[in-house]
């Protein structure tokens, strides 16, 4: 793979400005944890996998960067509590990002066939909750720094496949957050704005960085922009939403899918 694309062609400068990135160990939050810290942002990122995040500083090393791993399940309050109180000390001017990215990605993980009575509860507490809470433990650094806070949703809030409740729901209810948090929040000057990525190739920046998956034609051409979404697409649009070229945007979600949500299809 073409090494410009792992992150965006544009980099802004980030520099004096910290940036709190959960689930930033793998997937598209490593290439975020990335992409920050080139822009020159100071990156907290945060995760439940050790391994993960001990390679991904190895990752950030290699280019000279680095970033502060703090180690959370967000599932449990404890750890968001911890999680808050750790930022404030790292950002003692404020903190000016904060990207909630953590979420049980499988979206069959619970379901209406689910064996799993808790498992709905589970995804919802991840991928709903946790935001929520941090933002609220948070308020008062954004606030400080006139940051901006930038949920990832899902095109799963608007469409669904069978058996995908309790994905489908979070992110749904993520879309709904994000306005509500951004009329509560607008008059202390913080920002609220949500992106709802679509099919995502995030094979690379899993643990173990694994080489690139193969997708067929097909598969690519399905999508009205011609090929399947990278992660650098969504770090690049963090970039302009955590810009001053967005101070004007708060309280909308943006699709970023290569068009699927708009294609109609009959067979």
């Amino acid at each position: 793979m073409n090494e410009n694309l792992l992150t965006p062609a544009y980099r802004p400068d980030f520099s004096g400005r910290t940036v709190l990135i959960t689930g930033g160990a793998a997937g598209i939050g490593r290439c975020l944890t990335l992409s920050f810290a080139q822009a020159g942002a100071s990156v907290i990122f945060a995760d439940r996998d050790q391994e993960a995040g001990a390679e991904t500083e190895t990752l950030l090393a290699e280019q000279g960067l680095s970033a502060h791993f703090i180690l959370a399940d967000l599932a449990e309050k404890e750890p968001i509590i911890s999680l808050a109180r750790q930022t404030i000390t790292l950002a003692p001017t404020g903190l000016s990002v904060l990207i909630h990215n953590a979420a049980i990605a499988n979206a069959h993980a619970a379901h209406l066939f689910s064996s799993d009575p808790d498992a709905f509860d589970t995804v919802l507490s991840v991928n709903l909750a946790a935001p929520f809470h941090l933002t609220r433990l948070l308020k008062a650094s954004l606030i400080q720094a006139g940051g901006c806070v930038i949920n990832l949703a899902s095109t799963r809030a608007y469409q669904s496949e069978p058996q995908s409740e309790g994905y489908a729901a979070s992110k749904g209810g993520i879309v709904a957050l994000t306005h509500a948090l951004a009329i509560s929040l607008g008059e202390q000057g913080v920002r609220v704005n949500a992106i709802a990525p679509g099919w995502i190739d995030t094979t690379k920046w899993q643990k173990g960085s694994p080489g690139p998956a193969t997708w067929s034609i097909e598969e690519q051409r399905q999508h009205p922009a011609g090929r399947i979404g990278r992660p650098a697409d969504i770090a690049a649009a963090c970039f302009f939403l955590a810009s001053p070229d967005a101070g004007f945007i708060t309280g909308q979600t943006l699709v970023i899918d290569g068009g699927m949500t708009r294609k109609m299809i009959y067979r």
